[in-house]
């Protein structure tokens, strides 16, 4: 299945439209803090005090000498993922801020200010430097610029007046504190490393460079590619396995694919981003507990939903006779969604399991869950299709045992790997059956916006079936390789969002744009990448789905156009994740809103039906679209006030360290 990943949402109202818009939705901060609100009244005085005593300290630290600057501990974001990837970002969501972080979070944003720090010579490096006769150098020499350091003063330094704690040139004011047979001196304990930060950006003297940032980049985005990609192969496995049936059969797995997003998984998703916003403040609010609740909750919430899309399941081969002109990919599609229902309460609880890791800054249980799962996945596909001799009915059972495996991974992972992950669970409850209301409210945008987001790519399949079974095949192999592509580009958009709005937050503009600029640098390296990929194996890859010589020729023969765009889709996943870092990811929303909805869509379906292009029409009309909105956010990007973002990231700082 297309296991499509919700995109991280922040808070800015960039126009009269979205302005409005926002006006007929809840607020989630408002409905999530009433909620916990009630949650904590209703704790007994045992279950508070434990809470309370697992719970850690505050984590947004204001400057305490300057009020205008902020930490990166101040500024941290975590980054909202654990599945595939949309392309769209429709319907923008408020998302409550200023979490409280954990201990591995804090460490993280403490190691990011030391580094920055040590770069720009405002603390000794991490390993003693030695001279040119082996021995050590005093730190002072180094970093203060006394003759046999390796640094030479600027004429700017010279005029630059000492700072308190020791920052800039020597004077007669500064310090002489540290030990150079000392990691960073001995200057890099937590107190020492708040005041200099504080100094040091108060002053203008942190910045940043080319290379630190792609290292930053590259360490956000390598796990995030994996998880996506691991993820991804669950889909991919199944219509590589089936693909080699028939071609009736791959084009049956793409519809039933399409049917499962549309009427299952995307509700699943959508539904679970109100975690988000729930777990979130529950954990923000040192009441840990309340984390495990929130989750139970929305288990036995998707666990009802799941009777609904059941019932649609059973009947979808019914349904899909009178929408579908070939009756046989009806039936396979049906046969699918019947076998994989086994797995749809495991999906469900795996959704909400991956938000309560999540709130608790546990990125990496998905990951390692996916690495087991994802293999495991590929091996079944293959033992029930080919070698238990199940044909088609083999994908789905594969599919729904790895639903039902997901988590039990994460349990096994939280349980008995992770350190912490089980100090937020609280047992079981009858608890979780109470209070569900505020839970719907937040969901029901999820819903609208992943819903929107699916709609706008997977109705390209229904429209496909149109042209025959073999038609339809190869748009699902097109759709296939285009999402699997995808898988690169989107998580390093969430790597740079990530990153921009960390430097924002800290009030590093300049940072920011540096950032900025090595994001887009390494999506269009990334997109040319998939360009020349997609175009020299053009008539190789289709060869890994199917061997039907005719689904083969029209792969190939559409598949040029797919690379073409693959440099429009990494910028604007780019442009998205920047738009997002700096809280302005409203104006992606409705632009990506308009180009997909009101021009890709119309205009695939007229050259496709109109002008009978068939594929090459569907398609045409998503690269334009794509290539529209790269360009429309990067022009609004390059006319973007900077320092207006910092503003306003400073104001959120202060107003959620009044709320501490």
């Amino acid at each position: 299945m297309a296991r499509r990943k919700d995109s991280n949402t922040l808070e800015r109202v960039t126009s009269l439209t979205s302005r409005v818009f926002h006006n007929s939705l809840p607020n989630p901060s408002f409905i999530a803090q009433a909620s916990l609100a009630r949650d904590i009244e209703e704790d007994t005085d045992e279950e508070a005090a434990e809470s309370e005593s697992d719970s850690e300290g505050p984590t947004l630290r204001p400057s305490t000498s300057n009020p205008n600057v902020y930490s990166f501990a101040g500024s941290y974001r975590r980054p909202s993922i654990a599945g595939a990837g949309n392309r769209a970002t429709i319907l923008p969501q408020r998302l409550a801020e200023h979490e409280r972080l954990s201990k591995e979070e804090r460490e993280r944003a403490l190691e990011e200010e030391r580094s920055l720090l040590r770069d720009n010579n405002i603390i000794p490096p991490k390993h003693p430097q030695t001279d040119e006769r082996g021995r050590k150098k005093s730190v002072f020499s180094n970093y203060l610029g006394i003759p046999g350091g390796n640094r030479k003063v600027s004429q700017d330094e010279e005029a630059t007046p000492a700072l308190d704690g020791g920052l800039g040139v020597a004077s007669e004011a500064s310090p002489l504190l540290g030990d150079p047979t000392l990691p960073y001196g001995g200057q890099a304990d937590p107190k020492n490393i708040e005041a200099k930060w504080e100094e040091a950006v108060a002053a203008g003297m942190i910045h940043t460079t080319w290379q630190r940032e792609a290292k930053v980049i590259a360490r956000y985005s390598a796990p995030l590619m994996a998880t996506f990609l691991l993820q991804y192969s669950l889909t991919v496995a199944s219509i590589f396995t089936v693909g080699h049936i028939g071609t009736i059969e791959l084009g049956a797995v793409s519809l039933a694919s399409m049917s499962a997003n549309i009427t299952g998984y995307a509700i699943y998703q959508g539904l679970a981003t109100s975690l988000d916003t729930l777990c979130a403040q529950a954990y923000g609010s040192g009441r840990r507990k309340l984390v495990g609740l929130q989750m139970q909750r929305m288990i036995f919430f998707l666990w009802v939903i799941t009777v609904p899309i059941a019932v649609v399941w059973l009947l979808a081969e019914t349904i899909l006779l009178k929408i579908v002109p070939e009756p046989e990919v009806a039936r396979l599609a049906g046969l699918y969604l019947k076998i994989v229902l086994i797995g749809a309460p495991g999906y469900a609880a795996f959704e909400a399991g991956k938000r309560y890791v999540q709130a608790q800054g546990l990125f990496s249980a998905s990951l390692y869950v996916l690495l087991f799962c994802a293999p495991l996945n590929a091996f079944m596909n293959w033992l029930f299709v080919w070698r238990f001799n199940m044909g088609f009915a083999g994908a789905p059972l594969a599919v729904a045992i790895t639903d039902n495996l997901l988590p039990l991974g994460l349990f096994i992972y939280v349980r008995f790997i992770s350190k912490s992950g089980m100090s937020c669970w609280n047992g079981f409850t009858k608890k979780a059956f109470q209070n569900w209301i505020p839970m719907i409210k937040l969901a029901l945008p999820g819903v609208l916006m992943i819903e929107a987001e699916v709609l706008a790519f997977e109705v390209l399949t229904f429209a496909a079936s149109y042209f025959g079974t073999t038609v339809l095949a190869a748009q699902s192999v097109l759709a296939t390789l285009t999402s699997i592509t995808f898988q690169i580009p989107f998580p390093l958009s969430i790597a740079g969002s990530t990153r921009v709005a960390n430097l924002i937050g800290a009030t590093l503009a300049d940072a920011a744009k540096v950032s900025t600029k090595v994001t887009f640098s390494a999506a269009v390296v990334v997109g040319v990448l998939n360009v020349t990929l997609l175009s020299t194996l053009r008539n190789y890859i289709p060869r890994l789905f199917t061997s039907d010589p005719e689904v083969i020729r029209i792969v190939a023969e559409v598949l040029p156009l797919c690379a073409a765009f693959q440099l429009f889709d990494a910028l604007a996943a780019a442009c998205n994740g920047i738009l997002r870092g700096l809280g302005r990811q409203e104006f992606g929303g409705y632009v990506q809103l308009f180009c997909y909805y009101v021009f890709a869509l119309p205009l695939s379906f007229g050259l496709a039906f109109g002008k009978d292009w068939g594929l090459w029409g569907l398609w045409t009309g998503v690269a334009l679209a794509l290539g529209l909105v790269a360009l429309i956010e990067f022009i609004y990007l390059m006319r973007t006030d900077w320092q207006r973002s910092v503003e306003e990231a400073r104001e959120r700082n202060q107003e959620g360290g009044a709320n501490m």
